[in-house]
């Protein structure tokens, strides 16, 4: 009975244990002196956040985290979108770095002279190739090149993926960025209170 809702939780967890020890900590640091700096421009800079499907969805709860942090942060494709100018910063997620509509506006990013941080498991993919900084976040995404299905299987030793799709690169690239936003609290003299000071007071 639902032997699969557990294996599938097992395997996600070994997946994001293992991804941990992947992850090169230079590109993190970078993206964190990147949005602390942002942080100290006093509002006037911005950050646009941006992810297709799933990776939206994953961009979307990392803008709430910086909101609460104190950003001014906006995510793609919402009706309140300002102008990005070169002070300000894109954080772009796909796991594949080749998603056309986030390669297309993380190049508009940088034709304005906005830095464009990609969280991207392809650094020589067309989205790690623009970007200022990338941080490569180990998955397996929805792409079904044979060399994807390798990198993960190999590298992670998960054979025969339980997870569907982009789904280990979407979890992975969630509870690193959960990461990203307990370590801004620290570097930016930040409480809970503080965060919660800022949630939501009026919801649905």
């Amino acid at each position: 009975m639902v032997e699969y809702v557990f294996k599938t939780m097992r395997q996600i967890v070994d997946f994001v244990t293992k991804a941990m020890e992947l992850i090169k900590r230079e590109q993190v640091e970078r993206m964190i002196e990147i949005l602390v700096e942002t942080y100290k421009s006093n509002g006037r800079s911005k950050i646009l956040v941006m992810g297709a499907g799933r990776s939206g969805l994953v961009g979307r709860a990392f803008a709430m985290r910086l909101h609460h942090l104190g950003y001014n942060v906006y995510v793609l494709g919402d009706t309140i979108v300002p102008r990005i100018g070169e002070r300000d910063v894109v954080i772009a997620i796909s796991g594949s770095g080749s998603t056309k509509l986030i390669v297309t506006a993380a190049e508009a990013a940088k034709k304005v002279g906005a830095k464009v941080i990609a969280i991207t498991s392809y650094p020589d993919s067309p989205l790690g190739r623009l970007a200022d900084v990338v941080v490569e976040i180990p998955g397996r995404t929805k792409t079904k090149r044979e060399e994807e299905d390798y990198f993960a299987r190999q590298i992670l030793g998960i054979h025969e993926p339980l997870a569907p799709l982009g789904t280990l690169f979407e979890d992975t690239a969630m509870i690193f960025l959960d990461g990203v936003a307990v370590e801004l609290m620290h570097r930016l003299g930040k409480t809970e209170e503080d965060l919660r000071a800022m949630h939501a007071n009026i919801e649905l």
